[in-house]
């Protein structure tokens, strides 16, 4: 069973291909603004842009055609509604053309279940890290269930507003990354956690105020070591909660070296078991939603419209 996957939450559009239940095919292309965040409407007129090219170039790289697709999986939400609305006319148009099932995925699932699969965990908690997204997630009675969470922005867009504040291009988090690296001097930052939620506005307001006085790599080193140790101490203590013995972080921050570092450790010292995830899935991609909708194949495609408030556990997981 072939089912092609697509991915237009933000700034990614990515068609992905499963056979069966394994990745035969992941291709993306990413906006990357000059200057400032994502613009709703320069992100759609991307994805509409880019889509022949993603489409083709994922069924060459499977060895397929439009033809010989079983099934369509689209990103309903959450996501900016914009470039949601192109993966779902794409879908919504093949699936019409080909008579083919058209389902909706929960963006947020493509990412847990994407992990799941590339690392073999079978029940771990999960960090969810991305631009919008924070969450510790676990699967609890049918459902995955967030047992934590930011309370105000995503440490993607943490990272990416002070990136902006001293010059650097979107996505910030890769640059960051190699400042703080070089950094030598912690400067003590808010620490804003309670019970398993995490608060960002904080850091990013004292950064803002410090800014000028201290060196960019002593800054991304402090804003690194806060803000992923608090994403950390709330995994961990989802793991004793829910007595999990396995840890996998997943979305675009799972990119980040420093951050698995410290999810590894601390997973070493409760004994437990920890699996970076491939690059290739950590951050948007189609492959993760052609995934879940493996998955969620026997499920009955219910309302399809775009969901930009999508909420990772108000989904039924039939499939587990």
């Amino acid at each position: 069973m072939y089912i092609l996957g697509i991915e237009s939450t933000a700034h990614t559009f990515g068609v992905g291909i499963v056979k069966d239940g394994e990745v035969i095919a992941n291709q993306r292309d990413t906006l990357k603004p000059e200057k400032g965040g994502i613009i709703p409407r320069e992100a759609a007129a991307h994805h509409y842009s880019l889509a022949p090219e993603i489409l083709s170039k994922a069924l060459n790289e499977a060895g397929l055609s439009l033809k010989e697709i079983d099934m369509f999986a689209f990103s309903q939400g959450p996501g900016i509604l914009s470039p949601l609305k192109v993966g779902y006319q794409v879908a919504a148009f093949l699936g019409s053309k080909f008579g083919k099932k058209v389902v909706g995925v929960n963006h947020c699932i493509g990412h847990l279940e994407i992990a799941r699969l590339a690392t073999g965990l079978e029940d771990p908690v999960m960090l969810y890290v991305s631009g919008g997204n924070t969450q510790v997630i676990t699967f609890q009675e049918g459902r995955y269930r967030v047992f934590g969470e930011t309370q105000d922005i995503g440490i993607g867009n943490l990272i990416d507003k002070i990136g902006r504040r001293v010059g650097l291009s979107f996505p910030a988090g890769p640059k960051i990354e190699e400042y703080a690296k070089k950094g030598r001097k912690y400067i003590k930052m808010p620490y804003s956690i309670k019970g398993m939620d995490v608060s960002f506005s904080g850091l990013e307001t004292f950064i803002s105020r410090i800014i000028k006085n201290e060196k960019i790599e002593d800054i991304a080193y402090s804003l690194q070591e806060t803000a992923f140790s608090m994403l950390i101490e709330a995994s961990e203590r989802a793991m004793a909660y829910c007595s999990k013995s396995s840890l996998v972080i997943t979305g675009g921050v799972a990119a980040n070296s420093r951050l698995n570092e410290m999810g590894e450790r601390m997973c070493q010292q409760r004994g437990a078991d920890f699996r970076r995830i491939p690059m290739e899935f950590s951050g948007d991609n189609g492959a993760m939603i052609a995934y879940a909708g493996y998955l969620m194949r026997d499920q009955r495609a219910k309302d399809i419209m775009p969901k930009p408030y999508f909420r990772t556990d108000s989904v039924d997981i039939g499939y587990r």
